[in-house]
């Protein structure tokens, strides 16, 4: 990934985000405490203004502006883990960032250090985990991320405010594994514009 695509990524990213921010509150409301669509709403409305008004020139400075934007600006645990995503990939960026595999493997790294999450625990992790996957393999598709959100309905929550529910986060989409789907469906169109 370069530059322009990094930055496009983050535009594309952020539309979604405006767009499905009701549902993703909608998500959230059942089995978190209604927040997360206006905590990302917010955050990625400060990346796209510090990305205009900075003007990063290497896909380094981008990664390392969006991991302090989204840690200083959003609430909830969006923030922290997000931000967290984005600190995991700068850091492998900077370590070696030849395969871009790795440095999303570098991200969800970071995630599961923070949140101590696993896969099948109902979480973000449940769509980056498969999407590493599919990127090291190159084989990274619409349907991939599509069918890893699905995957989170079944779930019993087991991390964050959705375990405090218990048997009744059964049958919902977990909002931070639909947020990280739209996440991803911007990277892939970000890719495709080049």
């Amino acid at each position: 990934m370069d530059i322009q695509t990094g930055i496009r990524w983050m535009e594309l990213f952020n539309e979604k985000i405006q767009q499905e921010k009701d549902y993703l509150t909608q998500l959230d409301t059942p089995i978190g405490d209604s927040d997360h669509g206006n905590n990302m709403s917010r955050g990625m409305a400060h990346v796209v203004k510090a990305i205009d008004t900075q003007s990063p020139d290497s896909l380094e400075e981008l990664l390392k502006l969006v991991t302090t934007t989204l840690l200083s600006k959003v609430g909830g645990a969006s923030g922290p883990l997000y931000g967290s995503a984005f600190m995991g990939m700068l850091k492998t960026y900077q370590g070696d960032g030849s395969s871009w595999g790795k440095v999303l493997q570098g991200g969800l790294e970071s995630i599961q250090k923070r949140g101590k999450a696993e896969v099948g625990d109902k979480t973000m992790i449940d769509v980056w985990a498969p999407v590493v996957q599919a990127t090291e393999n190159e084989q990274l598709r619409d349907e991939v991320i599509d069918e890893a959100v699905e995957a989170t309905k079944p779930l019993k929550a087991k991390k964050g405010r959705a375990s405090y529910v218990g048997e009744r986060s059964i049958g919902h989409i977990d909002p931070g594994a639909y947020s990280s789907a739209l996440l991803f469906h911007a990277m892939l169109e970000a890719e495709a514009e080049q």
